[in-house]
């Protein structure tokens, strides 16, 4: 079910992408010009084109021709990890997880510190808070998980 993303996968990337920032992070940010109008499917969809790093470096979980998930890897790094909000908390986020640590050695990431559900999801599969804290595009606070040894 977890297979390397193709080109033809970029719009439902993107679709899960944006969904999820909507849902998850608008409601702390309340950004309207990020969230309704730089974001969007056309741009993000763009950054999966063939050949592009971020294609190369992502899977998805296809379930019988319907991608429901998704996780992007830089080297060690979970970069992006989302479900399609209706498929939430049926395994897929986990087994996508799992196969990043199991089959790709990731072992570290970034997750917005006010996101207590994405927290609370990572410590039940083995992450824990490594103290270690940033602020990215100068107003998004970050902490870093890595896998509990």
């Amino acid at each position: 079910m977890i297979r390397t993303a193709r080109p033809a996968d970029a719009s439902r990337i993107a679709e899960m992408i944006v969904t999820n920032y909507r849902v998850n992070f608008y409601p702390f940010f309340k950004n309207d010009g990020f969230y309704f109008g730089e974001l969007n499917v056309i741009d993000t969809a763009a950054e999966y084109t063939e050949g592009s790093e971020a294609l190369l470096n992502t899977y998805v979980y296809d379930d019988g021709g319907v991608v429901k998930g998704m996780i992007r890897l830089n080297g060690r790094e979970i970069e992006k990890l989302y479900v399609e909000p209706q498929f939430q908390s049926s395994g897929i986020g986990a087994e996508l997880l799992g196969f990043a640590v199991n089959e790709r050695g990731a072992d570290w990431l970034w997750a917005l510190e006010y996101n207590k559900r994405g927290i609370a999801f990572y410590e039940r599969n083995g992450f824990v808070l490594t103290g270690e804290k940033m602020t990215e595009d100068e107003w998004v606070p970050l902490v870093k998980m890595a896998l509990r040894k």
